[in-house]
């Protein structure tokens, strides 16, 4: 039996559209890169990227449990003795509800240059308005 391998040309991409309100996060993220890795697809090979674009809108109503807005710290540094900044959810899901979902997103993808290629199909907006109505994205239903 052969193995069969799938193409690396790029194939028709879909959109897929998922609305965050009420969603928790991790479980929002999850589904999203399972979409823009392609393991919903039956041609899914590891070292191939065969995914879709994925959609988020409703990013600022999106849902963490238990303490997380006051325990979870989103931490960055400059490189320099001392230079560790943190920020608190709480202040981070306020200002840029857009920038925790695409990192909770990003930390379920390869860290590699697959996953980099990966994430930059991943659309997250804050409210319901998105510019891609003429790319027919199919709605999906989370709550199930």
């Amino acid at each position: 039996m052969k193995t069969t391998y799938p193409k690396c040309e790029p194939a028709e991409k879909k959109f897929y559209i998922f609305d965050a309100e009420g969603l928790v996060l991790g479980r929002l993220a999850v589904r999203a890169a399972t979409i823009l890795r392609g393991k919903h697809k039956p041609t899914f090979h590891p070292a191939v990227d065969t995914g879709d674009f994925v959609i988020v809108i409703n990013a600022d109503k999106v849902a963490l449990t238990g303490n997380k807005l006051e325990d979870k710290y989103h931490y960055t540094h400059s490189g320099y003795p001392g230079g560790i900044k943190a920020t608190q959810y709480k202040k981070l899901m306020a200002e840029k509800p857009e920038f925790a979902v695409r990192k909770a997103v990003e930390g379920m993808l390869p860290h590699n240059k697959l996953g980099r290629v990966m994430i930059r199909r991943l659309k997250v907006y804050k409210g319901t308005e998105h510019p891609h109505a003429s790319q027919k994205p199919i709605t999906v239903n989370l709550n199930d």
